[in-house]
């Protein structure tokens, strides 16, 4: 037993030799293989020029407008509505036609009123007769005033109530308020209606007007009288022109924003349909403009990348007016500057890019 563990013992040393060895080797290993690792990043992270796509900065002259929204309205528009409850008896309505100021569109069954009105009729003719009478024995002081002034007011209250009726039965009758179009039927004759229900709508196409909104800080742009640009079909670009005729005075507190209206000068759309509207802010300007995907916006503005002298140079840059494709570039840039349009997100300052075709910018009129 004593040997054996002697045996054990003097080995220990050469055991742990081998283990430091092995560590020792371990440790080679992995710092070659961090550094071969460490190498080969370095040797891809090295790559050539970026390639982009340039436009050479230029003075284009173009029409400074604005394109705000607009809603096509009727020059007349009323909800056709009865002014009393009551069966519906009479019903006349021509969808889609024209009817003329004053048709008779519907009949609210006015019976009651109708009998009371002849009641009145009748105590009228006796209260005439009575005060007629009164009147001559009056003349002779047959009877005092006093009485005669009673069937004075008889007859003068029996003609009020009389009134009052008719005005009644003039509510059952519901008639155009004026000449246009009628749409669609809304209701069926023998129905019960009451004020909240609606008969049908009328509309009067003719002499069509486009209101719209604008920022306040255009309001310098209209003028009562002006005439703007309006598209109306947006799809087969059919444009017109319209004349402001008014202008909201107030500016709206929650949007800043301005109505106006104005009546079409030409074409033909309906009532509720889209448009646009062009108001010409300004006459003929020159301006640099660049595409819209050339500008990195940053918390603090927006930056362009050119190129000088083989080098990505980025530059702080003001916009102004926006278009479809294209923006305002007012400073930042000078006319014959190099503008990169694509390849900007892998452009880095100061870095080298490669160019590979000069493109133009298209500006839409």
């Amino acid at each position: 037993m004593k040997s054996n563990t002697n045996s054990v013992f003097f080995k220990l040393p050469n055991l742990n030799k081998n283990l430091s060895i092995l560590l020792l080797s371990g440790t080679l290993l992995t710092t070659f293989s961090c550094k071969e690792k460490k190498d080969t990043f370095q040797q891809k992270g090295g790559g050539g020029p970026t390639i982009v796509d340039v436009i050479i900065a230029k003075s284009e002259k173009v029409s400074d407008k604005v394109e705000v929204n607009g809603t096509i309205v009727a020059n007349e528009f009323a909800e056709l509505r009865p002014e009393v409850s009551g069966l519906l008896t009479y019903l006349n309505v021509p969808e889609g036609q024209t009817v003329t100021k004053g048709t008779v569109i519907a009949r609210i069954n006015n019976a009651d009123l109708q009998a009371q009105l002849n009641r009145s009729k009748v105590q009228l003719d006796l209260a005439v007769t009575t005060e007629n009478r009164l009147k001559q024995l009056v003349a002779v002081n047959g009877i005092n005033q006093a009485d005669y002034d009673v069937a004075v007011n008889s007859v003068s209250t029996l003609k009020a109530d009389m009134a009052y009726t008719q005005a009644l039965i003039d509510k059952t009758v519901v008639r155009a308020p004026f000449t246009g179009v009628i749409g669609l039927r809304k209701v069926s004759e023998g129905s019960y209606i009451s004020p909240s229900n609606v008969i049908a709508t009328m509309q009067q196409l003719s002499n069509l007007r486009i209101d719209f909104t604008i920022p306040e800080s255009y309001q310098r742009f209209i003028s009562k009288g002006s005439n703007v640009e309006v598209l109306l079909d947006q799809n087969g670009g059919k444009r017109a022109s319209a004349r402001i005729i008014a202008i909201e005075p107030q500016v709206n507190q929650a949007t800043r924003n301005i109505t106006v209206r104005a009546v079409l000068n030409s074409g033909a759309t309906s009532p509720g349909s889209f448009a646009k509207v062009y108001l010409n802010s300004s006459s003929n300007k020159s301006s640099i403009l660049i595409p819209t995907n050339s500008i990195i916006p940053e918390a603090q503005g927006k930056k362009a990348v050119t190129v000088k002298g083989g080098k990505a140079v980025f530059v702080s840059i003001e916009t102004g007016d926006r278009r479809e494709d294209v923006v305002e570039v007012t400073s930042g840039l000078n006319v014959g500057d190099t503008v990169v349009v694509s390849g900007v997100l892998f452009a880095r300052p100061d870095a080298p890019v490669k160019v590979r075709s000069v493109k133009s910018v298209k500006v839409a009129m």
